[in-house]
Formats: C-alpha cells, sequence, structure tokens
C-alpha cells in the first residue's frame, strides 16, 4: 500500500448542511473531524474504501497530476454544494499547488456555471482556511489589466450560433454569454485556459449535463487537455460525483475521442 502520510483526512460524514449558513454559525460548526475509530464505529465500510481505494490508490493514480485531481475535485464538490468536504479539500489544492490566486478564479468561474450561492458558499469557507493559513487574497485586482488573447474565429463561429438558436428566446442570457462569459471570464488570465476548461467540464460532469460536455471537452483538448487526463478526470469525477453521473458522460467523452481520431 502506498504511503498515505499527505492525504490523510477527516473522514465527513453525511452532512445536511446547506448551502446557506446560519449567521450565528460558522463553517467549521459544519465540518466534524470523527477519528478512525468513530467513522468505523458508523460505517467500517465506508472507513475501509476511503482508506484504502480513495486515500490510498486513487490519488496516487498516474494520468492525473495531484494538482489537477484537487482542482476536479474541489469543482465537484463546489458544484453539488457539498460543503463538509471543501475546507479539507481547499487546504489539500494549497499543499497541491493551486495558487491563492488560482482557488480564487476557480470560485469566480464556478459561480457563473454552477450558480452564485455555490460561489458565496465557497468564498466563506476559503476565507476560514486564508485565516488559518495567514493567506489574503485582497489586493489581488478584480479586473485584470490585461487579458488573455481571444480567438476571434471560433468565438464569431459560437455567438453566431447561439444567437441563431436563441436570440429570441432570450436575449439576455445570450447577451451575457457573450459579453460576461467568453469575452471576458474566460480571458482571465488568472486560471490558464486548460485549468479553466477541466474546472467547467468537471462541473458539468458533476451536475449532472452531459448535453454541455460535447463543446467544453473539445475546448478543454484545445486548450492542451489530453485523452489520458480527461479519462483520468472521469475516475476521479466517479468517486466525487458519483457513479451514474459519470456513466451520463461517458458516451459524449467517447463521442469526442472518436470525433478527434483519440479512439482506442
Amino acid at each position: 500500500m502506498r504511503s498515505k502520510s499527505l492525504y490523510v483526512f477527516p473522514l465527513m460524514g453525511l452532512l445536511t448542511a446547506c448551502s446557506q449558513l446560519p449567521e450565528s454559525q460558522s463553517v467549521r460548526d459544519y465540518t466534524p473531524a470523527p477519528d478512525a475509530t468513530e467513522m468505523k464505529r458508523v460505517s467500517p465500510a465506508f472507513a475501509h474504501y476511503s482508506d484504502d481505494m480513495v486515500i490510498g490508490d486513487l490519488w496516487h493514480r498516474a494520468g492525473l497530476s495531484p494538482r489537477d485531481r484537487s482542482i476536479v475535485t474541489l469543482s465537484a464538490l463546489i458544484t453539488q454544494q457539498q460543503v463538509a468536504e471543501l475546507p479539507y479539500h481547499f487546504n489539500l489544492a494549497l499543499d497541491n499547488g493551486v495558487t491563492p490566486n488560482e482557488l480564487s478564479e476557480i470560485i469566480t468561474h464556478l459561480a457563473f456555471y454552477t450558480g452564485w450561492g455555490n460561489g458565496t458558499t465557497a468564498v466563506a469557507i476559503l476565507n476560514d482556511v486564508f485565516e488559518e493559513r495567514g493567506i489574503d487574497n485582497s489586493s489581488l485586482p478584480s479586473e485584470p489589466t490585461q487579458r488573455l488573447p481571444l480567438n476571434e474565429e471560433a468565438e464569431a463561429t459560437r455567438k453566431a450560433l447561439v444567437d441563431e438558436r436563441f436570440g429570441d428566446v432570450s436575449p439576455g442570457v445570450v447577451q451575457y454569454t457573450t459579453d460576461a462569459l467568453f469575452r471576458d471570464l474566460w480571458l482571465r488570465p488568472g486560471l490558464a485556459p486548460r485549468d479553466r476548461s477541466l474546472v467547467t467540464v468537471s462541473a458539468l460532469v458533476a451536475a449532472g449535463q452531459p448535453e454541455q460536455v460535447t463543446f467544453h471537452l473539445n475546448r478543454a483538448m484545445d486548450n492542451g487537455l489530453t485523452k489520458e487526463e480527461a479519462s483520468e478526470t472521469l475516475t476521479q469525477l466517479a468517486f466525487y460525483a458519483g457513479w451514474p453521473k459519470v456513466f451520463s458522460a461517458l458516451p459524449v467523452f467517447k463521442s469526442v475521442f472518436e470525433s478527434r481520431g483519440l479512439e482506442s
């Protein structure tokens, strides 16, 4: 068995904490840390799989770096409002090389793709982690002085397609999709395009929205995500988003791989 010293974490029980925490309670009130004895008392089987399969095996698999596994896992947890696991995984992400600025951008990005409430909940939890580690992002500019270059041809094609299909349905959604997402959010330099795509694909799978994956998985691979990394992303998500959501996404991944000539 591989060494678990870097990944020993408090095994969380199933909590019912909602995304809006009562003002009288701290985020820490929702993050108990039962020891191994307590976990085995409640569910020896869960303790076994958590310790041996998830910590001891999954996080050490080749194909996806520990840093990328942290990005995938955080994206899934925030998307699903699984707040009990977030303090540990924010800390693990920092230990795995995700920078405070990148965590800030991940939350910002997920606010657009999973809902504003998820973003505000994640901010409250990450604030506690930052306080404990002496991190302060307040000096970061809210808007970058220089954005990443835009692929004008690809954006024009995307915009024309969305305008044609949905311009009469919701002009506001179409406008913000262009102005806020693809001409602003996606061009922020605080998160590399490949990592921003990884966040998006992970969130879509975790949300059970495979119909959106084709576009974003192709974009991720255009941005540098390899077939092996995409495949291993699904393996990580099977544990953190659940097998049914991953099996719903598998045909989409297969189709994208085939369309790019990457079938086995």
